[in-house]
């Protein structure tokens, strides 16, 4: 790999990852992401732990974000739901290929209000609602014919009028209490840019990629 000249040093400095409100510089990055990501630019790599520290991880989507957090939906008896009702941390991680960027967010977990996991469920597709009815999310299934057995009976009592919402069917909001950004730099001096939340604002450093 070629070494960088001092001009080329001068201009990757010039352009570091600004310090700032790390909430707004999301809302730039995900604007830039929505517009150059063919697929998704919304999904998020979600991790939980059980209490006794046990990790696991899976993809989801974010359904809302703005200064109280980071908001998604899931069926509470999954997995993911379960381990966040016994531990009510979690961290997630953006990566938009398009762009070379990655967004780690680290914090606290709270479940959402049931009227707006009420108007979130009413907002998705039909399909979507009764898949929910009818799904004992990341419990054993003995095969895919009970699977869509399940879902022709939750279809068959819903043929008309609303889909109502699982009680177990909800949303949670990752307060952050972490921010780390990253961007792909030539010669792999990439930017590195951590924020920590400290009382009502925030401390920024950068790190060494």
């Amino acid at each position: 790999m070629p070494t960088p000249t001092p001009d080329q040093l001068v201009r990757l400095a010039a352009s570091e990852i600004p310090d700032g409100d790390p909430m707004a510089l999301f809302d730039a990055w995900f604007a830039e992401a929505r517009a150059a990501e063919p697929n998704d630019p919304n999904a998020m790599a979600l991790a939980t732990a059980t209490p006794d520290g046990a990790p696991s991880v899976r993809m989801v989507l974010l359904k809302g974000h703005g200064p109280e957090g980071f908001t998604f939906y899931t069926n509470a008896h999954s997995r993911k739901g379960g381990e966040i009702r016994a531990n009510m941390q979690a961290a997630l991680l953006f990566h938009w290929k398009s762009l070379r960027r990655q967004i780690r967010i680290e914090g606290l977990v709270h479940e959402v209000d049931p009227a707006l996991a009420d108007e979130y469920f009413a907002s998705r597709s039909r399909d979507s609602q009764l898949g929910a009815l009818a799904s004992d999310q990341s419990r054993p299934l003995a095969s895919r014919s009970e699977f869509l057995s399940r879902i022709a009976k939750v279809t068959a009592r819903h043929l008309v009028g609303s889909v109502p919402r699982p009680p177990h069917w909800t949303g949670f909001c990752l307060d952050p209490q972490r921010m780390e950004f990253w961007m792909d730099r030539p010669f792999r001096l990439h930017d590195r840019r951590q924020f920590t939340r400290i009382g009502g604002g925030w401390s920024s450093t950068l790190l060494y990629p």
